[in-house]
């Protein structure tokens, strides 16, 4: 599999990754033992890099992840969790204060069975936005929280997330350089939206690698369709239907085009995408390693007209 540094971090990943927050049961039930297996498919086919965070099943990812882990070198992978959102029992939680995120990263450590974390991200930052204090705390006491742990070696690089590239954006315009060494953003390169693009030179010309996730838009470009709770826009989810029954139709796979087309620019590090079946992991592996069908991309974007760019809030 191609693979591409993030940044000027040293790490050289996998176009496709493994996103691990189906193993936290995020989209619907799944089995242990069988999510196990889709972390050990994916280094199997290639990828080294994973992306977790505690917030995924408030805890329950990163500890079925951490079972999976210790059974694999930790030469074969480099490992990315995150900050600042948590849970219990069904009650999702917030916290960005610096003693916070450092107490996270130690608690995340136990959890994976691992003793140093290669990147650490703040987790949506937005939902710092609408805190007292809002971006300017990332700014001011997030950020310098973690990247004392970088100077300590506790974790190896610092990185910020988020649905809104704009915020994404301020923070970095915000915080002393080298600071931010890479930016995961979902949604915003896939099918339906490229969005990223736009923000490709700025990320680059401050040294900042990029990671992209979400090649399905949470579920939107699935012939399985969008899950109940997806906040985007009905008539997104209706062209993104009638683009799935399009692709149905020449007997190639939304999902399969989706992944194809989310790895095809080599100025994005990885492509982020999670699942918790094993045989799901060696499919899309797969797909990412095949040329994509030209014809039908543009057939697809056209179906999909003026919905191109429609987002949606956080959720």
């Amino acid at each position: 599999m191609e693979q591409h540094n993030i940044g000027k971090t040293g790490m050289s990943v996998s176009s496709l990754s493994f996103g691990a927050s189906s193993l936290g049961s995020v989209f619907h039930e799944t089995k242990e033992t069988s999510a196990i297996q889709a972390v050990f498919a994916a280094i199997e086919g290639g990828m080294n890099f994973i992306d977790v965070s505690p917030y995924y099943g408030h805890y329950k990812a990163e500890t079925v992840l951490g079972k999976a882990l210790l059974h694999i070198p930790r030469s074969a992978y480099y490992l990315s969790t995150k900050v600042g959102r948590y849970g219990k029992g069904g009650i999702n939680t917030w916290d960005y204060s610096g003693r916070r995120v450092q107490e996270s990263v130690y608690e995340s450590m136990e959890r994976l069975n691992i003793e140093y974390i290669d990147l650490i991200n703040v987790h949506d930052i937005e939902f710092q936005a609408n805190l007292p204090g809002g971006l300017q705390k990332v700014v001011d006491e997030t950020l310098p929280a973690l990247c004392e742990l970088r100077d300590k070696g506790i974790v190896g690089h610092v990185g910020i997330t988020d649905l809104q590239l704009e915020n994404l954006q301020w923070v970095i315009d915000h915080s002393p350089e080298g600071t931010v060494e890479s930016v995961l953003n979902f949604c915003h390169y896939c099918l339906n939206d490229d969005k990223l693009v736009d923000f490709l030179d700025y990320f680059e010309s401050k040294g900042i690698g990029i990671i992209n996730a979400s090649p399905l838009s949470m579920g939107l470009l699935t012939m399985r369709g969008e899950p109940q709770w997806h906040p985007a826009p009905q008539d997104l989810k209706d062209v993104c239907r009638k683009a799935a029954q399009h692709c149905q139709s020449k007997n190639y796979p939304i999902e399969k085009l989706a992944i194809q087309y989310s790895v095809s620019n080599p100025r994005i590090a990885t492509t982020l995408f999670s699942s918790a079946n094993p045989d799901n992991v060696r499919r899309n592996i797969s797909w990412a390693e095949e040329e994509m069908d030209m014809a039908l991309l543009h057939e697809v974007q056209e179906i999909i007209g003026n919905q191109q760019r429609v987002s949606w809030k956080n959720t």
